[in-house]
């Protein structure tokens, strides 16, 4: 997920007007043409039990939030 929000950084750093950048989905949801096949949100919902799941992504976007930006790799 890094590297679509490392682009909208460069962009920004390149004087581009960027205000914000949202995630497609907080968590997996019905899609019309795949059903709930595809998983692609940051939560995991397990559809049984209706337990979330906050996924990999979900904590590095925390992550990422909390630090206001990326960190330098």
């Amino acid at each position: 997920m890094d590297q679509p929000i490392k682009q909208v950084f460069r962009a920004k750093q390149e004087g581009v007007n960027v205000n914000g950048f949202f995630v497609w989905s907080l968590t997996d949801n019905f899609e019309w043409k795949e059903g709930y096949r595809p998983k692609f949100g940051l939560v995991y919902i397990d559809f049984e039990t209706q337990h979330r799941i906050i996924k990999d992504s979900g904590y590095w976007y925390s992550k990422l939030i909390q630090n206001n930006g990326l960190q330098n790799d």
